[in-house]
């Protein structure tokens, strides 16, 4: 058993003075967090700081784009998009960029990474996230066979590179293992560039079954469906009446792009999250990645079910896709988390001061995000990401909490980040204003030191392994530009 203490804590009802946090170092629940006791003394146990926060779970990765961020942020033509490619010809004008201009830039990036080059990639996206304040990501990963279509001699090469990654950086890992098998909603054959994604039913259930028999403290093996343009009706219901995915989570790419919307009105004459809300069983498991372009009809029902709104501020803004109607979706009592998605922005403070700033904008009226609970912006967004992205995740992460019975199933991991309090955005703020001035009052990371599942993986804004990860990362990247 190690005891750390902190003068504040932030348990799920606030911030608690005086916190004692046991973490457990026994074999069956080695990592998770044995006991909370508030208005502890401080005597001989490891002194943390004086404000600890649990790691916020990352709900929405693809890992491979960090190497290429940046890289699309010059105009192109439309021209370039082949109606073969694009899920809505025509309908953007073609002297503007957009969401499958982007994809283009991607799909060439995506043909020349192999198995070592997304372990080393990842491998330092993983660091940046833990010293940013992630501690769980979810990888909604469907770069699975060589770039001609053909699977690697292990059809899980891929995913086990994601695994290894993780596994060095320290962070813990949701892997979706995702099924992409169709160029639209009219069916079409995957295009060149999307044949190293493909999966027919019966392979992705196998891909499966073998990355589930891997499962410990730190991986959760859940399920992934790419869009309803590229999973048919017919294999959507044979994944899901499988077994395989009965108790994991399932996410799924949904009403991103208003051509999507426009596609999936004029081919099944509903909407995407209404046909999906319609024709699956969406509980609390799932993760509707995105779902930006919702009716006021839609967005209650997606609450009402329970799931899990997986929101990625900088990438949506980043590529054009739009602004998630947040209010009335709170209002409503529906659930959000955030991710990372494309990685042009590796910060939970960065998406979610961005999804505070765009409904601002929107509304032309400030402190939106507010929940019943407190008034506080920065405090709401906070909890709503954590119990949101722990719930995504599938795993007992996103909240400081003792354990409330001997499962190891049900413990909380010990997950903590704390803060610099020496920091000058922290000087003279009551804990009433830490959450606040950590997300709205400047870009200084705060995040001094890092645990997950109770071991240190940051310390003094330091990873453990950065330098060697790091130079790693260089190599593989200069091979890849080589290779143009």
């Amino acid at each position: 058993m190690s005891d750390y203490f902190a003068d504040f804590a932030w348990l799920p009802q606030g911030w608690v003075p005086n916190v004692q946090i046991a973490v457990d170092a026994g074999r069956d629940r080695r990592g998770t967090i044995s006991a909370v006791q508030a208005d502890a003394a401080r005597n001989s146990t490891e002194y943390l700081g004086r404000y600890v926060v649990p790691g916020m779970p990352n709900l929405h990765s693809h890992a491979f784009q960090r190497a290429m961020a940046g890289l699309a942020e010059r105009r192109k033509s439309t021209a370039s998009v082949s109606a073969r490619e694009n899920p809505a010809p025509g309908r953007v004008q073609q002297d503007s960029d957009s969401f499958w201009t982007w994809r283009e830039t991607m799909y060439a990036f995506a043909s020349r990474v192999g198995p070592d080059d997304l372990r080393a990639i990842a491998a330092q996206l993983y660091v940046e996230m833990l010293k940013a304040g992630y501690t769980q990501v979810c990888e909604f990963h469907y770069l699975h066979h060589q770039p001609d279509g053909k699977p690697y001699a292990d059809p899980a090469a891929m995913s086990l590179a994601l695994i290894e990654a993780a596994q060095e950086a320290g962070i813990g890992l949701t892997l979706l293992p995702t099924l992409y098998m169709t160029g639209g909603f009219d069916g079409r054959p995957l295009s060149e560039r999307q044949r190293r994604f493909a999966f027919d039913v019966d392979g992705y259930l196998s891909l499966l079954r073998q990355l589930r028999k891997m499962e410990n403290s730190t991986l959760r093996v859940g399920a992934a469906l790419h869009s309803l343009r590229a999973v048919p009706a017919d294999a959507m219901h044979a994944v899901l009446q499988s077994g395989l995915v009965d108790q994991a989570p399932v996410h799924i790419h949904v009403a991103e792009q208003i051509g999507e919307v426009q596609d999936c009105l004029a081919l099944r004459n509903a909407r995407p999250v209404e046909w999906l809300l319609d024709h699956a069983p969406v509980d609390a498991r799932w993760c509707l990645v995105h779902a930006t372009h919702m009716t006021p009809q839609e967005s209650a029902r997606v609450a009402q079910s329970g799931a899990v709104a997986g929101l990625c501020p900088t990438t949506e803004a980043n590529l054009g896709d739009g602004l998630f109607a947040l209010k009335p979706y709170l209002d409503a009592h529906g659930t959000i988390g955030i991710g990372s998605d494309s990685q042009i922005s590796v910060s939970p403070v960065e998406e979610l001061r961005w999804l505070e700033y765009g409904q601002r904008l929107a509304t032309r009226h400030r402190n939106i995000a507010v929940s019943e609970s407190s008034d506080s912006v920065g405090e709401s967004l906070w909890s709503q990401a954590l119990s949101g992205g722990a719930r995504a995740a599938g795993v007992p992460v996103g909240s400081l909490q003792g354990a409330d019975s001997k499962s190891a199933q049900t413990a909380k991991r010990a997950d903590l980040l704390v803060l610099d309090h020496d920091a000058p955005l922290l000087a003279a703020r009551a804990p009433a204003n830490v959450i606040d001035s950590f997300i709205f009052a400047g870009n200084a990371n705060l995040v001094r030191h890092v645990m997950v599942n109770g071991e240190w993986v940051v310390r003094d804004f330091r990873h453990r392994d950065e330098e060697r990860i790091a130079a790693r990362y260089h190599d593989a990247v200069q091979r890849l530009n080589d290779s143009v």
